[in-house]
């Protein structure tokens, strides 16, 4: 896996390569890969550009096997891996183009708070949020679902946890497809899936997924951070997390259930991790519905996760959520596949649009940004590392040219957990946090050692990529100053 890339990459301008398809006689259309000089040549050093040709060889692949900057190696698909494939055209859904956490995706919090106003209680505040917020692989939360209650949860998504008051009906529109997606079938979902997700709607997990308190250090576009509700200085709440052991064991007995499918219908892989089924076969159709199932959960993990943040907020500062103003701006999935429109060449198609480890991007004008952003564009969320930063962005038009309405969806790793775990041998990452000024709370060192900021790119130059090449636009960027984590 860290053998350097041998094929052919040509430069097409400032923020794009292209491995051409003559590369290998099975594709059937270009990859095209989103960096910088300086990104592509950490790309070059692993196989996860062999990976983009890979994906190229798909049944029904349009335009191009496209990834963002923040692209690493993952399974079958790479992190950062975007196709869109047409079902008229034999078009196939792969779970690899999924991932294994099903949404994964993040939420940003407002609060009318400033730093000013939280740094004199910014330890208690962390403090109190890892005790109330479940953290670790594998831990139960306080919100438990029996089955009949789990499948609702699924089939109707953020509406249901709304009807028990676990939030405010204004979160649904500021939440991707109104936290639903629609075509979901709750009992193509397994019984151990319901099993595991029982009691984890509302918990972290482990691995990349936090949730932070930010500060706005920067505005980049001040007439559209005053659309978002964005300003230097504001304190916000970022929660990364998706559906937890529900959408991996979802995405685990997929690829059970498609081994052997491929040669049933012809398909060639150079990779059996791509392992996938025509969309309108009985196969792709099962996976999708269960997949959409397992997304209502990761909407739902995360509408939870927000309301014991809200809590934690009105209990420290002895204030109400409503007075504290802590609405949303957005949730937004990355891990996931949606059927849209999108122009190919001169014909607009309805495609399966596959996101791994990437997020939407739409554009002033398109019908799904909610009204009161249609003017300026999609809310984008891009999540950095504990110890710098994160931005938040808006679509732009080119997204939907270039790459499918979308965007990258984090820094992206450059150093594997192992390495990660080697490289602070003997030091402290809790203790050099704090002297960035970042309070930050773990299960464990070693959890704290793996997500250390040296083990991700920095995302201002991913972040710079995106907003050059036109995908989305640079708003404002927020320094991180308390964490918890798995």
């Amino acid at each position: 896996m860290k053998e350097e890339f041998q094929g052919p990459i040509e430069r097409i301008d400032a923020c794009r390569w292209r491995i051409p398809k003559s590369y290998r006689p099975a594709m059937r259309v270009d990859g095209v890969i989103f960096a910088s000089e300086k990104l592509m040549n950490a790309v070059r050093r692993d196989q996860a550009a062999e990976q983009v040709a890979n994906v190229a060889t798909l049944p029904g692949i349009q335009s191009a096997s496209l990834a963002m900057p923040d692209i690493h190696w993952g399974y079958g698909f790479c992190i950062g891996g975007v196709c869109a494939t047409d079902p008229a055209e034999g078009g196939v859904i792969s779970p690899g183009g999924v991932g294994y956490d099903i949404n994964c995706g993040v939420r940003l919090v407002k609060t009318n708070l400033f730093y000013r106003d939280v740094k004199p209680h910014l330890e208690q505040l962390v403090t109190a949020l890892f005790k109330a917020v479940p953290t670790g692989a594998g831990r139960d939360g306080k919100y438990t679902f029996n089955a009949k209650e789990l499948r609702r949860l699924m089939g109707e998504g953020v509406g249901y946890v709304l009807g028990r008051n676990l939030g405010d009906t204004a979160d649904l529109n500021l939440t991707e497809a109104n936290g639903k997606i629609p075509g979901a079938d709750p009992d193509a979902v397994s019984d151990r899936a319901v099993e595991r997700g029982a009691s984890q709607c509302g918990t972290l997990g482990s691995g990349n997924h936090f949730l932070e308190v930010q500060v706005v250090d920067y505005v980049a576009d001040a007439a559209v951070a005053r659309v978002f509700g964005l300003e230097k200085d504001q304190i916000c709440v970022m929660i990364h997390s998706g559906s937890r052991g529900l959408g991996y064991q979802v995405c685990d007995d997929a690829l059970v259930r498609l081994r052997g499918v491929p040669e049933k219908y012809g398909i060639a892989l150079p990779d059996r991790q791509l392992a996938c089924a025509p969309v309108d076969s009985p196969e792709g159709r099962a996976y999708l519905a269960a997949m959409r199932a397992a997304a209502n959960f990761g909407f739902c993990n995360r509408q939870l996760l927000m309301h014991q943040a809200r809590e934690v907020f009105a209990d420290v500062f002895g204030r109400s959520v409503e007075n504290l103003e802590m609405t949303l701006l957005y949730d937004v999935a990355h891990n996931i596949a949606k059927l849209e429109e999108h122009r190919i060449g001169e014909v607009t198609k309805k495609v399966w649009v596959h996101r791994k480890g990437a997020t939407r991007a739409f554009p002033a004008g398109h019908p799904e940004v909610p009204e009161q952003f249609r003017a300026v564009g999609q809310p984008v969320i891009i999540p950095g590392d504990m110890g710098r930063a994160s931005w938040v962005l808006a679509g732009q038009p080119a997204s939907m040219e270039l790459s499918f309405g979308t965007t990258c969806h984090g820094a992206g790793r450059q150093l594997s957990r192992t390495a990660a775990v080697k490289a602070a041998k003997g030091r402290r990452i809790d203790r050099e946090l704090l002297s960035r000024g970042v309070v930050a709370r773990a299960q464990s060192l070693r959890g704290l050692a793996e997500e250390q900021p040296d083990a991700y790119k920095n995302v201002d130059d991913v972040v710079d990529v995106v907003h050059e090449a036109g995908l989305s636009r640079k708003v404002a960027r927020m320094r991180p100053i308390g964490v918890i984590k798995g």
